[in-house]
């Protein structure tokens, strides 16, 4: 303990040296820019509308505190032909050195977008405060008093369009006594043009659409009038032109290095599905009812933007397409009338990969890897299908004091098939073009050799998904999921000592030959939409996840109904296999709150129940909760903390449970290069449902629980690479609900560094 504590005092005695020289490079006559603020006198008006129009910003900081970077540039030394000082330089950060221009232009652009916020008397004063070399610049921006829209009207001369706007007008952002917001004017033009772009109007932009505000004398009010400006060609006004779809082409091996002319598009062959005319090249490789049923639009409809996005989604749904594009063509003969051509690139129909991991339970080594087959067309209608083969092979030594010291060896094959499109008995075909979802049917197998025992896990899925990565909500329903766990061989010796002399019910019951077959929905909304990246995003968001499963009800009904025996346990059976029943549920809301461009802060809360019942008193394994390791509380190793004030028993099985609480909040900031840091602090734990006598202190009682919530802090290290994100992260125990008073409870008072501390390597954000 006391190395760590002369490490953070060298670290805090060489940042404060650092502090002495932050204007080191700083030429005479000139400040450095310590820090940027913006104040208002108007609570309608918040700085952090206003931020994004500062055009010179002061050092970043570390943690929104420390300006590291600029220390570490005020390190080099002068002389710029020694590496070193390169070196720290192309790490650091020039000092920013106020800018006389770039704060006239600020002050500029804020006095615009308060006025244009309908604050048309907007003030914004420059007010500079110096400390010997150092500048603190604020924005003081008085607003006056807003101007409000008094009457509005609409000068609309195109009837049929005035007749939409009529339909639509519960719709609008325009009312009288609103502010006059210039950004709500603009968002009016957009929305306009929206909803005509559905009903027709293919050439119709905002631009149409202008504004007249005259302000009523020695007042605050303003008289509004929308203006629809007509249809122009060759000087001659008319009326805005509704466009149809006359015909639509499909050309399905189109070049991206092509022209998009029909003149430039080289093709070999076509054939006719219905009104619809196929060009190719040597072979169809989509069969075409396939290209048809994901199209939203037909000859003879009014031009529809909406359908034609829903057009787009739809095709990217076929893996077996690389690209697809959709241009449309005035018709000569016709000046209203529109050709429509899809154009389509094919991807690469099989693929083989490979993958290798290495792997460390509880200090034992071991190594897996895998390889997948995938062919993304295989009946000719975008059908996904991949065939996945695994292996891994582990050390495993002095398992509980047993004595067993062999290998584990585990086995597995996966086969799944994704169709693109909602596949269900005795439903028509226009219902189920209307549902864009995919439907997966799945196959697993998965044989594992442990020197205590064999264990064989066989399941079959049957579920469906709607949404995309793109798309804010996300659906999953598991139709039908079956799961088969065969135990073919046992030692002795084991069976004796675990699952017999012990009489430890958990152990015995996740031993033992069962069959689960459940239902279930997830769902997952997350507000950043096409901004989510990497688990990162590019402003403010929140995530909302919450899934629903439920086992064995059927079978218990039928089981009942057909007036079942019990087996010796006072189960029902299937096949002579005892079948599991429960309901689970889980929920997590996580949110991003953005500071600035370098710093964020996140935080999320999660619960979740599993309830056995019917024919069964423990939930299986595999659908139990765990707490502790690097999506946890992070001062706890993974599977290592409760349930409850339970301190564990070297059983991995017995630190489990049927109720999980967690919250974390984690401050984020970028650091240099690609690297991230962060300091976070976590919460939660598991209980029990039901008193055991292997998890002593595991039960939820609601005048206790709160009282054995963990807590946990530390401080992360994160390499943003883009495509992924390699996390390593350091926890320290400050509250051990396994002690109820005393020195060892509060460990955040009394750390030990071995005894408190848990290191994490993951990929990709904790939440």
């Amino acid at each position: 303990m006391r190395n760590v504590v002369r490490i953070v005092l060298l670290c805090a005695l060489a940042l404060g040296l650092a502090a002495c020289s932050t204007t080191k490079y700083v030429p005479e006559g000139s400040y450095l820019l310590d820090d940027v603020r913006i104040r208002t006198d108007n609570k309608d008006v918040r700085p952090s509308q206003l931020s994004m129009y500062v055009r010179q910003h002061p050092n970043s900081k570390w943690f929104s505190l420390i300006k590291t970077q600029l220390y570490v540039y005020n390190w080099s030394g002068r002389d710029s032909t020694k590496w070193i000082n390169r070196v720290l330089r192309r790490m650091g950060d020039a000092p920013v050195i106020y800018s006389h221009e770039e704060t006239v232009r600020t002050s500029e652009e804020i006095t615009k977008a308060v006025r244009n916020m309908g604050y048309m008397g907007a003030t914004v004063e420059p007010v500079r405060e110096v400390s010997g070399r150092k500048m603190t610049l604020t924005y003081r921006v008085q607003t006056g008093k807003p101007y409000r829209v008094n009457t509005l009207k609409l000068d609309v001369q195109d009837e049929r369009i005035a007749d939409y706007m009529r339909q639509d007008s519960a719709a609008t952002l325009l009312k009288e006594g609103m502010a006059f917001d210039v950004n709500v004017l603009d968002a009016e033009r957009q929305r306009i043009t929206s909803n005509l772009l559905r009903h027709g109007y293919y050439k119709f932009n905002k631009d149409y659409i202008t504004y007249t505000a005259d302000t009523v004398r020695n007042t605050y009010l303003v008289d509004l009038t929308l203006h629809l400006a007509p249809f122009r060609q060759g000087g001659a006004s008319e009326p805005h032109r509704q466009y149809r779809v006359d015909k639509v082409s499909f050309i399905t091996d189109y070049d991206m290095m092509q022209g998009s002319e029909e003149n430039s598009i080289q093709v070999n062959d076509s054939v006719h599905y219905g009104d619809y005319p196929i060009y190719f090249k040597d072979r169809l490789y989509l069969r075409p009812k396939v290209l048809v049923n994901n199209l939203h639009f037909a000859p003879g409809d009014l031009y529809d933007e909406n359908a034609v996005s829903r057009t787009y989604t739809n095709f990217g749904r076929l893996q077996a397409l690389k690209y697809t594009n959709i241009r449309f063509l005035e018709q000569e003969k016709d000046s209203t009338a529109l050709s429509a051509y899809v154009l389509l690139t094919k991807n690469k129909s099989q693929s083989v990969s490979f993958e290798v991991d290495g792997t460390n339970s509880a200090g034992d080594l071991g190594a897996g890897g895998s390889v997948s087959y995938n062919h993304r067309n295989l009946f000719r209608g975008s059908e996904a299908f991949m065939l996945k083969l695994r292996g891994a092979y582990e050390a495993v030594s002095g398992l509980q004091g047993t004595g067993y010291n062999q290998n584990y060896i585990e086995l597995g094959a996966e086969a799944t098939i994704n169709f693109p499109r909602f596949l269900f008995p005795f439903l028509s075909r226009n219902f189920t073009r209307r549902i864009s979802a995919t439907t997966e049917f799945g196959l697993q197998y998965n044989y594992q050799m442990r020197p205590e025992f064999t264990r064989i896990v066989a399941s079959a899925g049957w579920s469906y998904k709607w949404g995309m990565q793109h798309v804010r909500a996300q659906h999953r329903i598991d139709l039908l999921d079956i799961n088969y766990l065969y135990m073919p061989w046992m030692d002795e010796s084991f069976r004796q000592l675990y699952l017999e002399q012990e009489q430890n019910y958990i152990l015995k019951y996740n031993y033992e030959d069962r069959f689960i077959v459940r239902t279930g929905y997830s769902y997952t909304y997350n507000s950043a939409g096409r901004a989510l990246m990497n688990n990162a995003t590019l402003g403010n968001s929140y995530t909302v996840r919450f899934n629903f499963e439920s086992a064995g009800n059927v079978l218990y009904a039928l089981a009942r109904a057909a007036k079942m025996r019990k087996n010796e346990a006072g189960e029902y059976t299937l096949l002579g296999i005892p079948f599991a029943q429960y309901l689970k549920f889980d929920a997590d809301f996580a949110k991003n709150i953005v500071i600035d461009s370098r710093n964020s802060l996140a935080f999320h809360v999660g619960a979740g129940i599993a309830i056995p019942y019917g024919n069964a008193s423990v939930v299986p394994f595999e659908k139990r909760y765990f707490s502790g390791g690097a999506n946890s509380v992070r001062g706890w190793s993974v599977r290592d903390l409760g349930p409850g004030s339970f301190p564990g028993d070297n059983n991995f099985l017995n630190q489990s449970g049927d109720i999980k609480l967690d919250a974390s909040i984690e401050y984020r900031t970028r650091l240099f290069w690609k690297f991230r840091g962060a300091v976070f602090v976590d919460a939660g734990n598991i209980w029990t449902l039901r008193e055991y006598e292997e998890q002593p202190g595991g039960k939820f009682e609601f005048d206790k629980f709160y009282k054995q919530i963990a807590v946990a802090y530390g401080v992360g290290l994160r390499l943003d690479l883009d495509f992924f994100v390699l996390r390593f992260d350091g926890g320290m125990k400050a509250i051990n609900p396994v002690y109820e008073t005393g020195r060892l409870r509060y460990p955040i008072a009394h750390p030990n560094f071995k005894r408190d501390f848990a290191f994490h390597f993951a990929v990709g954000y904790p939440f």
